[in-house]
Formats: structure tokens, C-alpha cells, sequence
């Protein structure tokens, strides 16, 4: 994550506006200052040679004609100014720098003004602040979140922001727990919700497999943005991971009537949300029609999960009609398998054996056993007595369905005799 060079001089100690007029008021002053003998020389004041100088650097600054401010500030002597004008000065070269993101010299800057001695106590905190963000800025996390925490052992009424970027800076550096800490107290610091805060926070949660704690902030999360599909999905999901598929079922649901466009795998996970929830043939119908719409892949897999959802539905017309496709695109007899099943639930023991003896012939199969029993038991109801007897034949007899084949030949041979 890398902050926006915005973000980082977000408030700076000095703008350059400021600054001008504590040039010019330096100005006056120092002009009164000089007509008056024996006066003890303030220790916030700007006298007026050095304002001159400052004003017209300033003049360059807004210009952004940085190189004509740098060499008009280079014709003070900074060993001749006073604690407050030296800090002055050095914010100055520390703005330019980090304009130009020179950092290692827009710290030392920042460094020099703090250790001028020109500054106030809060002004030093909000410098040694900054010095924070730059090493952020240069993704130097470690250091960054060290630098941070040194700061707040002296920081009055830190905000969140403050936290958010410690939260950032643990983040890369992998040390999720200090960053949930860190980001917690951000997100805790605001009374109004910050999208990118909570977001941070929740998706460390569920990084750490914290559902639970996740799932209130992410409903929050979506009750805030709810045209932002991200969140519905990833609150039903949360739903999911808790074991809860009816809520999430209801929650994706809910962002279709909401007018979010799901895609892909998300019309696929709500399809097999609607399977789980015992409505499979709701759960085909709405696959089916995503996959003609070529919104879902029309692929292997898919061909076999509408089959097995129209299989639950007892339609199984459908489903062998989605497994003769699904067979198409595989490269073992698993889906010939399939369909023979469901003929013989059809009673269509013709089709149902030749089915599963294109299962046989393509190969692949689990239990080869298995499927000779059941093309003997298609061949039987034909009254193929003969042929059945064969299939059966090849059973062993240590097979689960071994007895069951014995029986099946012993009554073939008592009406074959």
C-alpha cells in the first residue's frame, strides 16, 4: 500500500500561505523592533531582512518554482538566525523535498527544524508525526510503525487516521494481530463510519478465520454501501463459513432483488446455495438458465452439477439430459454411469444398459463390479436371461454385490431350465 503524496503532507505543520503572512507580520515587527533599543528580541519573531528573503521564497514556492525558492533561501546564513527562524526555514526546504518526494532530505529538513529549537511543543510532536508518514510513504513498514509508536507515547487525543496507518504498516509486515489492534482503535476512534477502515479490519478478521467477530462489521459494511456487490457476497459467505446456508442463501438473494449483476462463480454459488437449502429444482432451473446465457462455463463440471440437481428433483429426464453433455467433455465412463442410474429409476432398462456399458467401454470407473451387476439387472428386466446371466457371472463373489448376483443367476437358471 502506498500513500498518495496528498495523504502525507495531510496536515503539515506549515502551509505556504501561513507562511507568508508570518513573513510579512515578521516584517512589520522586526521594522518596530529595529527602531526600539534595549527591546528583548522575541523568540517567535522573523526580523525583516530574513522575512524579506523567506517572503520572496515563498513567492517561488507556490510558483513551484522550487530550485529559485531553494537558492533564495541558500543566501541566509542559518547559522545567524534565530531557533524560530531556522525551524521556519528548514519546513520550508521540508515541504519542497517531499513535493518532490526527495525523502531522505525532506527528513533531515524536518529533523533540523525539530532540533532548532523553534518549536513548539506540539509542532515537534506533529514533526516527529510526519517523519512517521514519509517512512511510510517509502514503504519502509517496520520502521514506519516503530516511528509511530514512539510518537504516541507522548500523542494527546491521537485520531484514527493515526491508527489506521500503524494498522497499515503492521499489515505489511505481516504481523496481522497488531495490525486487528491497531485498526480496531481506529475504527472505534470515529463516530462515522470509514468504508476503507472497516473494510481493512474485517477482511484481517476473516484472514484469521474470525467469523464471527467479522460479520457485524461487514453487515455494517453493507447496510452503508449497498450498491457495492463486494459486501453481499463476502456477508454470505461469512454465513457460509458459520454453517448458516439459509442466511446465506437470503443474502444473495436479496442482491438480485437488490439489481446486482452476479457473474461467474457467484450465480454458481447461489445456485448450489438453492441446492443445500433442499430447492433443487429451483437450484437446476436457475443454473440451466445462467448457462444458456453463457453466464455461467458450460463446462464438465457444471453439466454435472445440473444433473445432479435435477437428480435430487427427481427429474431425471433433465438430468440425463445435462450428463449426455457433460459425457461429452470427460474422458472416463463416470457420466454414462450416471445416466443408467437414472434410466433404470425411469425403468428404461434398454437405454439404461447400453448406457452403462458405454460407462464400461470408456473406462474410469471406481467399481467395475458395480456396473456389471447392474447391466446383468437391466438385461434381466428385458428378460435377456441369457446375456444377463454372463454380466452376472463376472461379479466376484467377494464383491458387496456378490450374493446379490449368486441370487440373481440362481433364479435366471430356475427360469432358463
Amino acid at each position: 500500500m502506498k500513500m498518495n503524496i496528498k495523504t502525507l503532507l495531510q496536515g503539515a505543520l506549515i502551509l505556504s500561505f501561513s507562511l507568508m503572512l508570518t513573513s510579512q507580520d515578521a516584517m512589520a515587527q522586526g521594522t518596530t523592533r529595529a527602531k526600539k533599543k534595549d527591546t528583548e528580541e522575541s523568540t517567535n519573531q522573523i526580523d525583516a531582512q530574513t522575512g524579506t528573503v523567506m517572503t520572496k521564497a515563498l513567492e517561488f514556492f507556490n510558483a513551484m518554482k522550487y530550485a529559485d525558492a531553494r537558492a533564495k533561501l541558500g543566501e541566509l546564513k542559518m547559522d545567524k538566525l534565530s531557533p524560530y527562524e531556522k525551524s521556519r526555514v528548514e519546513q520550508i526546504y521540508y515541504q519542497m523535498d517531499a513535493l518532490e518526494e526527495k525523502w531522505d532530505s525532506a527528513r533531515k529538513h524536518m529533523e533540523a527544524a525539530i532540533a532548532s529549537g523553534g518549536f513548539t511543543d506540539k509542532e515537534v510532536s506533529d514533526g516527529r508525526y510526519q517523519l512517521a508518514q514519509m517512512l511510510v510513504q517509502q514503504e519502509k513498514w517496520k520502521e514506519g510503525a516503530a516511528a509511530i509508536e514512539e510518537w504516541l507515547k507522548t500523542a494527546t487525543n491521537p485520531n484514527g487516521s493515526v491508527y489506521y496507518l500503524l494498522g497499515v504498516c503492521y499489515y505489511n509486515v505481516e504481523n496481522i494481530d497488531a495490525a486487528l489492534t491497531a485498526l480496531k482503535k481506529a475504527v472505534d476512534s470515529s463516530e462515522k463510519m470509514q468504508e476503507t477502515w472497516s473494510s481493512m479490519y474485517a477482511s484481517l478478521l476473516l484472514q484469521k478465520e474470525r467469523y464471527k467477530d467479522a460479520l457485524p462489521f461487514m453487515i455494517n459494511l453493507l447496510n452503508a454501501y449497498p450498491s457495492k456487490k463486494q459486501y453481499w457476497m463476502q456477508v454470505s459467505q461469512i454465513y457460509s463459513n458459520l454453517d448458516d446456508n439459509k442466511n446465506a442463501l437470503i443474502v444473495m438473494q436479496l442482491a438480485t432483488h437488490a439489481g446486482l449483476p452476479l457473474e461467474g462463480n457467484e450465480l454458481q454459488r447461489l445456485a448450489d446455495l438453492m441446492a443445500f437449502q433442499e430447492i433443487p429444482y429451483n437450484a437446476g432451473v436457475f443454473m440451466e438458465k445462467a448457462m444458456t446465457d453463457k453466464k455461467i462455463p458450460t463446462d464438465q463440471k457444471a453439466w454435472q452439477k445440473l444433473g445432479a440437481m435435477y437428480a435430487n428433483a427427481a427429474e431425471y429426464k433433465k438430468a440425463i439430459g445435462a450428463l449426455e453433455k457433460a459425457q461429452q467433455l470427460g474422458e472416463n465412463g463416470a457420466d454414462y454411469q450416471r445416466i443408467g442410474e437414472y434410466d433404470m429409476r425411469l425403468f428404461q432398462w434398454d437405454a439404461a444398459q447400453a448406457a452403462l456399458e458405454k460407462a464400461l467401454n470408456k473406462g474410469g470407473l471406481r467399481d467395475v463390479p458395480y456396473v456389471q451387476f447392474y447391466v446383468g439387472f437391466c438385461l434381466y428386466n428385458q428378460k435377456k436371461y441369457t446375456e444377463a446371466k454372463a454380466w452376472l457371472e463376472k461379479v466376484p463373489a467377494t464383491h458387496s454385490f456378490g450374493k446379490n448376483a449368486k441370487s440373481f443367476i440362481q433364479l435366471i437358471n430356475s427360469k432358463i431350465k
